[in-house]
């Protein structure tokens, strides 16, 4: 075992020692070592360092640390510290890096890819499970690597998306991993990795959710929002990532949705706007080019949604087959002009395009001349008043009916 691991695992195994006390130990000291052999008293009137903290750290006992190399061993958990050459470089450079992370399954290499986390409320509508669905298995065809909290709801459903895409997961739990049981976990780790700042064996607390936050956003290099209600959880990863410099997307959904409240809140914050993941991958290959295939959106479907169950209908007659034939095929073209005319200019000029027969956004900023956010923005609205809608192959069509 590395000299220095165990020093490591005792400052992380602190629960009751504020981050910012943790922070300040590894600015001052520099390692986890030369903390716990400072001399008495060193920990007191440190900038971040509270009474309690001081007395905690003074302490120094190794008792629990000792134990966690053996548990980790039995779990198959592998133990990475802050010193480690795998540890993610963008981890290191937040505020309070956790000291160990413990990984269970392959860790990609971060650094090298461009992850993206998706997250959203547990309470999800089916709207924001598909949605978490689908933006995550386009971004992993893509070539993103997907981060997931890997909670009920969307963060859930992310997970599932970048797995039937075959891509790379990696779940980032507030539990130890030993905790993680369930199929989707085991699934994950066969495709990328489940970590977490907390040993075996620690006992679970409500904060741990919150502080998994900071390493969620720290390995990713941007997070989607699918569907939040105004006050949740994910309003606290946003408010975390943002203070990180990340870059933040959203998903639009219906305004009378409280499900949507805070989806909308992010976009008239600045967040930018997307309906897919090959957008999000878009947007990053500016910022990290060559990473990421943003033009294979031409190269594969939406990911398969369950088919609804049909009802039979009645048959129709010969004449009333006759008359459908002979009727004009541009029927819904004709009748959606009367829709036209009530709409804003922006989402009339785009919806005349898809008529015309664009089908992508490409197609579509091409025709019409529009700013790409515009012509997005434009397309949300069109498809939530029922006037546009995708077909099997991902392409923009006008609904019928």
């Amino acid at each position: 075992m590395n000299s220095s691991l165990l020093y490591w695992i005792w400052l992380s195994s602190l629960l009751d020692v504020s981050l910012n006390a943790k922070a300040a130990v590894m600015e001052i000291f520099g390692s986890a070592e030369e903390a716990f052999y400072a001399p008495a008293g060193a920990f007191s009137g440190i900038d971040g360092i509270t009474r309690r903290d001081a007395e905690l750290l003074e302490a120094r006992d190794l008792t629990v640390a000792e134990l966690i190399p053996a548990l980790c061993e039995r779990a198959e958990v592998r133990i990475l510290t802050i010193e480690d050459p795998d540890y993610p470089r963008r981890l290191k450079e937040i505020f309070s890096p956790p000291a160990v992370l413990y990984v269970r399954g392959r860790l990609p290499d971060l650094d090298s890819g461009v992850p993206v986390a998706v997250i959203g409320t547990r309470k999800a509508s089916p709207y924001g499970i598909r949605m978490g669905r689908n933006i995550a298995y386009e971004l992993s065809k893509c070539g993103s690597i997907v981060v997931s909290g890997l909670t009920q709801g969307v963060d859930a459903a992310a997970a599932e998306g970048a797995l039937a895409a075959g891509g790379v997961c990696v779940g980032v739990l507030g539990t130890p991993i030993a905790d993680a049981k369930n199929s989707l976990a085991l699934r994950v780790c066969r495709r990328g990795a489940l970590i977490s700042e907390y040993a075996p064996g620690t006992p679970q607390r409500k904060s741990f959710f919150r502080d998994r936050n900071r390493i969620a956003a720290g390995i990713s290099t941007g997070v989607v929002v699918t569907e939040a209600p105004e006050k949740s959880g994910t309003r606290l990863f946003v408010a975390e990532a943002l203070e990180q410099g990340k870059e933040i997307f959203a998903v639009p959904g219906n305004a009378d949705s409280e499900n949507s409240a805070g989806t909308i809140r992010f976009l008239r914050e600045g967040a930018q706007l997307v309906t897919r993941g090959w957008e999000v991958a878009e947007e990053l290959n500016l910022a990290y080019p060559g990473v990421l295939d943003p033009d294979c959106r031409e190269t594969f479907p939406r990911l398969p949604e369950e088919a609804p169950k049909r009802e039979e209908k009645k048959k129709p007659s010969a004449e009333a087959s006759k008359k459908r034939l002979d009727k004009p095929q541009t029927h819904c073209y004709i009748d959606i002009t009367d829709k036209l005319s009530a709409l804003p200019e922006v989402q009339q000029q785009v919806a005349l395009a898809v008529i015309a027969g664009s089908t992508g956004a490409d197609q579509i900023i091409e025709a019409t001349g529009l700013e790409a956010k515009a012509v997005l923005s434009a397309l949300t609205m069109l498809e939530i008043r029922g006037i546009t809608t995708r077909d099997a192959s991902g392409r923009i069509i006008i609904r019928e009916g």
